[in-house]
């Protein structure tokens, strides 16, 4: 359960605005001007607080939650700008467009990618293959997972496979996030960023149906997420 404590406003409240930046491309003044016209009174920084909050504490909620996954994924990674330099944004869905994991990093090399793959198999476990473009780095970060798999594992690795057009997934679903980011009009911290992107992925897993519904609408099966 996610502890509401100490807020000044009622949890629904709370959870309706932080839903609504994250699914819907507006920026935190156009929220602000959203929630007045629904009698809330409540000015953009403190919005802007409440996703950082709460945002990527929903984010491990759906992780834990969401449906199982398939073995065949496809990884890639785009770019964020923040603080005015682009970052790069890993991301990994599986060949049916479910997304996997995700993680904002300063560096695109073969450190950044062996910790996005450990993370991703940590939440997922091993898949069977792996699709990724033809970046040195994300073959490096892999084949240096592969060799922990070897030693430490059951024996079992991952099967790589540079393939540009396998990828068209993944790089498809990056323009949801993309929507969504822009007009959000720029990110001021590396710390801010990573809440938000974690809490527009959970809305976009809401989107793709990864979560059990169970007749609930989006925004009812997001708040859920939260008792």
């Amino acid at each position: 359960m996610i502890d509401f404590k100490g807020m000044h406003f009622p949890k629904d409240v709370i959870l309706f605005a932080v839903f609504f930046y994250l699914r819907y491309p507006v920026s935190y003044r156009d929220l602000e001007e959203i929630m007045e016209e629904r009698g809330v009174d409540v000015d953009h920084g403190t919005l802007n607080r409440w996703v950082v909050k709460f945002a990527p504490l929903m984010a491990v909620q759906a992780q834990s939650r969401k449906k199982p996954t398939a073995v065949s994924w496809r990884m890639d990674e785009t770019y964020i700008k923040v603080k005015g330099k682009w970052t790069y944004y890993y991301r990994a869905v599986d060949n049916t467009g479910k997304t996997l994991d995700f993680m904002l990093s300063e560096r695109r090399n073969k450190a950044a990618a062996r910790r996005f793959f450990k993370r991703a198999i940590g939440t997922n476990g091993v898949p069977d293959r792996v699709v990724i473009d033809k970046s040195g780095a994300n073959l490096a970060g892999l084949q240096s997972v592969n060799v922990i798999l070897k030693f430490t594992g059951s024996g079992n690795t991952i099967k790589i496979l540079q393939v540009k057009y396998l990828n068209n997934i993944i790089e498809q679903d990056h323009r949801f996030v993309k929507r969504i980011t822009g007009p959000m009009l720029g990110f001021k911290a590396f710390h801010s960023t990573e809440a938000t992107l974690a809490g527009i992925e959970t809305a976009h897993m809401i989107r793709k149906g990864q979560l059990h519904a169970n007749g609930l609408t989006a925004f009812q099966q997001f708040a859920a997420l939260a008792a």
